[in-house]
């Protein structure tokens, strides 16, 4: 294993010597494939053009970062930047100088074993490589429909999945540009990604579970997470030893952000998860669902792309742990809320009203 570390460290030295200038665009990546843009961006968008697409983005992009998260407790990885100062694998002393950047210091251990894909894959990757999986097979399903078998479908086919794998390239050589993962993790990030969307693109429950469902998923999901931290801790076993890893060798304190930690990301997907089950069934949702024209649509999705990006603005204080899980669980389920319900209603009704003042 630390062969095939040192090799990744070597990637990340080699693309930092060489691809300097691209410094830019490899950081602007990482930020585009954060999953807080699938909740922001792609969720808004597609549940409006398409509900059931809408809906299984949010379930693939949650349960697989649920997965992500477990299996990052299961193995104790490591990530480059601290890994290259620690190892004993350069017997000289000398290592491959690598940079640091503002994205670089995340505090989960990301490990998955040398040729197994049961171990922790790249969050990044595993996360772009879901919600794109989906984007691209819903557009093929309808593409299919209107064009059936004509060579206009096949271009179209070839097209949008070379566009994927172009994103996910993007992505991996990313996160190992700023030394966050080794070539084998994102590796196994796109690959597991793939495997999480295709399971649910087989699943239809989803798209009409209960409000009962979302709530008993959520707590399962929450309740065995933070059960099983529990019972290792009582056995010993501190999880959360990689946020000291993360503070001992970043170079810059202010760059080891609170929302990376393990519990910021599973209470930020309860709270997205259980979000969009108390939009699906609330009683604006089903009044909105009456309006089904292009204006109500494109109002929607504009409204909910603007008023969501003020929402983001707001960061929960961090000088209070528990304060921020609560108001990061809170901030994360008023997005789908909103999304679902609550933007659709006042659009719906904005549209009314301006159609009376017309006649």
């Amino acid at each position: 294993m630390d062969a095939m570390h040192g090799f990744g460290v070597s990637s990340t030295h080699y693309l930092q010597t060489h691809y300097k200038d691209a410094q830019g665009w490899f950081l602007f990546v990482s930020f585009a494939a954060d999953l807080r843009n699938t909740f922001f961006v792609f969720f808004p968008i597609w549940f409006h053009l398409r509900e059931s697409v809408g809906i299984k983005l949010i379930w693939v992009a949650v349960i697989g970062d649920w997965l992500n998260l477990v299996f990052k407790w299961v193995l104790f990885g490591e990530r480059p930047y601290w890994w290259v100062h620690e190892t004993p694998y350069y017997s000289n002393g000398s290592f491959p100088h690598i940079e640091q950047f503002p994205i670089t210091c995340e505090t989960g251990p990301v490990d998955v074993t040398a040729f197994s894909l049961t171990g922790s894959p790249s969050g990044h990757a595993m996360g772009a490589a879901g919600v794109y999986y989906i984007m691209v097979t819903s557009l093929l399903a309808m593409f299919l429909k209107r064009y059936g078998n004509s060579t206009k479908k096949q271009c179209v086919r070839g097209t949008l999945w070379t566009l994927f794998w172009g994103v996910q390239v993007c992505v991996c050589l990313s996160r190992v540009f700023i030394a966050a993962h080794f070539p084998h993790q994102v590796i196994a990030g796109v690959i597991t990604g793939m495997i999480v969307a295709e399971a649910f693109s087989r699943v239809q429950w989803i798209y009409s579970a209960s409000l009962k469902k979302y709530f008993f998923i959520t707590l399962f999901l929450l309740t065995f997470a933070v059960g099983f931290y529990l019972l290792l801790k009582a056995l010993g076993v501190d999880l959360l030893w990689t946020l000291e890893k993360a503070k001992k060798w970043c170079v810059r304190s202010e760059w080891v952000h609170m929302d990376t930690t393990p519990f910021a990301s599973l209470l930020r997907n309860m709270g997205t998860l259980f979000g969009l089950g108390l939009g699906l069934h609330s009683p604006l949702f089903t009044e909105s669902k009456k309006s089904t024209s292009a204006p109500f649509r494109g109002g929607c999705i504009i409204a909910s792309l603007v008023l969501l990006h003020l929402f983001d603005s707001f960061k929960p204080p961090t000088h209070t742990a528990a304060l921020f899980y609560l108001l990061s669980f809170c901030k994360s389920a008023t997005v789908p809320l909103a999304t679902v319900s609550i933007i659709p209603y006042c659009v719906a009704g904005a549209l009314s009203a301006n159609s009376k003042k017309q006649l």
